[in-house]
């Protein structure tokens, strides 16, 4: 398959930009996260397993909405009923993975891309060889819990108070407001500062992180507030690497707990890690991806 960027044109007429990079036989299909984010944190990730002694042809997209693909006009109710919605993206995932030619294939996804994950390898994991789910909850009251908590042991209890109201009256723009946002991001999100998926200009997809997500990381306001999956976690058939941050938005707690649910998974954790923990520390990070690599390939992982 070569190299560099191909413009896919889905069965529904919208455009998708994918990008591969790397060589060898295996394949690793990577999803952002927001959702409404973009491929950027996955660039270097071919080179990073290079790095590993790992040949890996890496996949990436910006999903529908996202940075180079096509963005919908969502504030036509009938586009955004029929694309904002957790069934489009999953089967847009299988689309992609059909147009693009690849099978029996690894499948990682960050924060929103790992709740895809979970939810593509119970309906289509006959086509997996492993699935890696990186900062994602199959709980979302958990994480909820979890980031109201870290804001108060971050922040002032006159700061986490002032935040509240903002929620409370909807007043997301507020200056200070931002200003805490910017704090926990620094302390959960992007640990690594300066960040390197800071921009000078807005790139999109905030039409769709707000519908599932809301204003920020540490509110949800959204779609995803109901997403509950721990029910479905025993019909992951596939071997499965839970990758988190040490100090980040998601809860170990929790992951720990998908550890014990899911029939054949191990968790890691990356030192010193944000919720982007595959930017904060690389090395970690990408040890952690081609060891499980290399013993799923070997038929040796968890046993």
């Amino acid at each position: 398959m070569k190299q560099g960027t191909t413009i896919l044109t889905l069965d529904n007429g919208y455009h998708l930009w994918t990008n591969t990079q790397g060589e060898g036989d295996i394949h690793l299909l990577a999803l952002h996260g927001g959702p409404g984010g973009n491929h950027e944190y996955w660039e270097d990730a071919a080179d990073q397993l290079k790095k590993q002694g790992l040949n890996v042809q890496v996949h990436m997209y910006d999903q529908l909405g996202s940075l180079y693909s096509d963005q919908p006009d969502y504030s036509d109710p009938k586009i955004a009923d029929k694309y904002l919605t957790y069934e489009y993206f999953l089967d847009e995932v299988e689309e992609v993975r059909q147009k693009l030619g690849i099978d029996n294939f690894y499948l990682i996804g960050q924060s929103w891309g790992g709740l895809l994950v979970q939810e593509y390898a119970v309906k289509y994991g006959q086509h997996l060889k492993g699935a890696i789910i990186s900062s994602m909850v199959d709980e979302i009251d958990e994480y909820v819990a979890h980031v109201n908590k870290v804001r108060e042991d971050v922040l002032p209890a006159e700061e986490v108070a002032f935040m509240k109201e903002c929620e409370k009256n909807n007043d997301y723009d507020n200056d200070r407001y931002q200003a805490d946002v910017q704090v926990l991001n620094e302390n959960f999100v992007d640990r690594k500062q300066p960040s390197k998926l800071y921009h000078v200009k807005d790139l999109g997809g905030t039409a769709v992180y707000n519908v599932f997500q809301g204003d920020n990381e540490f509110v949800i306001t959204g779609k995803l507030k109901d997403w509950h999956f721990r029910n479905q976690l025993k019909n992951i058939k596939v071997p499965t690497l839970l990758t988190f941050g040490d100090h980040e938005t998601m809860p170990l707690d929790t992951a720990k707990t998908m550890e014990k649910e899911i029939p054949n998974a191990k968790l890691v954790t990356t030192p010193n890690g944000g919720h982007h923990h595959m930017i904060d520390n690389p090395d970690v990070y990408y040890k952690h991806l081609a060891d499980f690599i290399r013993e799923v390939e070997s038929d040796t992982f968890n046993k």
